[in-house]
């Protein structure tokens, strides 16, 4: 009998399983001061433990910023993001709001916002991972897109010298509601963040000729990353405040 009774509450779990929504979060931190400077500078391997400690989180990443948006090789020491993936929408607004590393981090934080999204689409690795699983590809409203890479070590120059004119392409783009760029290492590990308002806004500035255009080609046609993911998110919720955000800020969006 018990043996009945636990294999029908090992379909249950399984079953309700299929129905949880895995939410990935991206938290931006802005850090003023020298010290507090310096804290958020050596958390970038002192969180790694902690983070890994925290139940029912499948993937983490820990990013500096660069300066100028972050669409630079000069490193901002002021602005930080850790990026996670958590089983549920449950499990994420709990450990990002009161587990103890990110209530460090923001105490430490001038300015601090977190986005709670849910993947649409998603095509690469990440750290030879899929981080992401695609519920439903449909989104009506706000559209927040990732793009990051592993730039080849003999491609570095090439990448760089492509970096400006893309960054002051999104930067002059009236349709872009945020955008930040993120990295894990130094001139290596690149990551481009960007909230759109809607599919179509973002598909006009994708397909536009220009040097977006014109870098996208050479990347695909020089084989320039080692590794690569492009993903769209639907925005869910975005909590606390960051400028840029603007009439973002503190959203609920349904």
């Amino acid at each position: 009998m018990s043996f009945v009774v636990h294999y029908e509450q090992a379909l249950l779990y399984v079953a309700n399983r299929r129905h949880i929504i895995q939410t990935v979060t991206i938290s931006l931190y802005r850090f003023d001061g020298v010290m507090r400077q310096l804290w958020a500078f050596a958390m970038m391997g002192l969180a790694r433990q902690k983070l890994n400690k925290l139940t029912n989180l499948r993937f983490w990443k820990l990013l500096g910023s660069g300066t100028d948006q972050g669409f630079t090789p000069i490193p901002n020491f002021g602005v930080y993001a850790i990026l996670c993936v958590w089983d549920t929408a449950e499990d994420a607004l709990e450990f990002t709001n009161n587990s103890k590393i990110f209530l460090r981090y923001k105490s430490q934080s001038v300015e601090y916002a977190t986005i709670y999204m849910e993947a649409v689409s998603s095509r690469g690795k990440w750290s030879h991972a899929e981080p992401f699983s695609v519920i439903s590809k449909h989104v009506d409203g706000p559209i927040a897109i990732l793009t990051r890479a592993t730039v080849r070590f003999s491609k570095l120059i090439n990448f760089w010298r492509q970096s400006p004119s893309i960054s002051e392409r999104i930067g002059n783009n009236t349709d872009v509601m945020f955008k930040v760029g993120l990295g894990e290492v130094p001139l290596r590990q690149q990551l481009t963040f960007s909230i759109w308002p809607d599919v179509n806004s973002m598909k006009k500035f994708a397909h536009l000729n220009g040097p977006h255009r014109e870098a996208i080609d050479k990347v695909r046609s020089g084989n320039w990353f080692k590794e690569e993911l492009y993903a769209r998110f639907r925005i869910k919720k975005i909590e606390g405040y960051w400028p840029a955000f603007g009439e973002l800020n503190n959203q609920e969006i349904e």
